[in-house]
């Protein structure tokens, strides 16, 4: 089969970008540093990619789109076998997309600035509905919601596990999550007085639910501490908004926001205390 030259250069460039977002930080990575790898003019990257945002989306696109059929899958299956096509079928996804969820990670507030956000959310929605079956109380989609965050966070903090094992073990938590008895004395009546969907409301804090939510991984508040490589030190403004947004909302701690974004709690103690 004859490759399109167009199209290895373009496999190429998105080559490239992942290792250097890897590698610095999609920050601090520059279209020119790009080239430079490749040994490309800016002007030849930017033919392919008009704009930086583009390669994050480019990058993000095939886990958008795996994460899409597998619903579109389920949709058709009845509610038991939907629930466990959607949780088997996720981790898979995630595990196979390990990369670029870890680059998502690092760079979380980025997804916010196109059509890439808007999808995940709905990919979320989608996702907690199947998992939750029709007619479900709070609980249940509260445990929904539990269920598909069992079945990402562990990839970003457990990147030294092959995947044969991260599974298995990703597998099991997420079926005694559900399986496990709801005790009545554990808080209110299953029912929602409101009739109220659950709904993310901040868009880095959703995003993060459903893909890298650190204050909900095992350990994940000192593993998710430590500095690495490609850490920003500073907050970009769509970074400093959503981190007083979420600190607002009372949903995240500093803690959680600092792994969030990947910085210090001083950086993010900074920016609040600017408010």
């Amino acid at each position: 089969m004859t490759v399109d030259p167009a199209d290895d250069t373009r496999t190429r460039i998105l080559r490239a970008a992942l290792d250097l977002f890897a590698e610095h930080g999609y920050q601090r990575t520059s279209l020119r540093q790009i080239g430079e790898r490749l040994r490309l003019t800016k002007t030849a990257i930017l033919y392919h990619f008009p704009a930086k945002e583009n390669l994050l989306a480019a990058l993000v696109e095939p886990l958008v789109a795996d994460l899409e059929a597998l619903l579109d899958t389920a949709q058709t299956q009845p509610t038991e076998r939907a629930r466990w096509t959607v949780l088997e079928g996720w981790v898979d996804i995630m595990l196979a997309h390990r990369r670029p969820l870890g680059m998502l990670f690092h760079d979380i507030a980025l997804i916010g600035r196109g059509d890439t956000y808007h999808r995940l959310i709905v990919i979320a929605m989608r996702a907690n509905d199947l998992i939750a079956g029709p007619d479900a109380g709070r609980r249940e989609r509260v445990r929904a919601v539990q269920a598909v965050a069992s079945c990402s966070d562990p990839i970003v903090f457990f990147t030294d596990v092959s995947d044969e094992v991260l599974r298995a073990d990703m597998l099991d938590g997420v079926r005694r999550l559900l399986t496990a008895p709801t005790a009545d004395a554990a808080g209110p009546p299953d029912a929602d007085p409101a009739g109220a969907t659950v709904r993310p409301t901040d868009p880095a804090a959703a995003a993060l639910a459903h893909a890298s939510r650190p204050d909900a991984a095992p350990g994940g508040g000192a593993a998710a501490r430590r500095r690495r490589p490609g850490r920003p030190r500073a907050l970009g403004r769509e970074q400093v908004e959503a981190a007083r947004r979420m600190h607002a909302a009372g949903t995240h701690s500093v803690d959680a926001i600092a792994a969030t974004l990947g910085v210090s709690r001083a950086t993010v103690y900074r920016h609040l205390d600017g408010q």
